[in-house]
């Protein structure tokens, strides 16, 4: 009769652990998808660009072709980098010992 608590609060842990994890993860996700959904409606004409392709350094050079406003360019080059930087981060995330656990059980892949 000892053990079984402990057996319940280990598995309540872990439990925990990966409902934490899973949400950071899709919350990742979702974030890489609304930076892509508001680059698209900044610029409607890189609109088949952003949706065949998240790479952000292809999006970077089909910028720099189109002839756009500076301000609008501006602003598309600063949601690149959130791009980007949230690409790298959740990549990292995926690498790291616990974490790509949860990443293989969830069936979640790198971008």
């Amino acid at each position: 009769m000892g053990f079984i608590p402990l057996f319940i609060m280990l598995g309540g842990g872990c439990l925990l652990f990966f409902l934490t994890v899973k949400n950071a993860l899709q919350r990742k996700l979702n974030q890489q998808k609304e930076l892509l959904f508001k680059l698209n409606s900044l610029n409607p004409e890189l609109g088949i660009i952003v949706d065949d392709s998240s790479d952000p350094d292809l999006l970077i050079a089909a910028l720099k072709e189109k002839q756009t406003e500076k301000s609008v360019t501006q602003k598309a080059l600063k949601i690149i980098r959130d791009l980007k930087v949230n690409r790298i981060q959740y990549n990292e995330l995926l690498k790291k010992a616990p974490y790509n656990w949860v990443g293989k059980i969830a069936r979640f892949h790198s971008i």
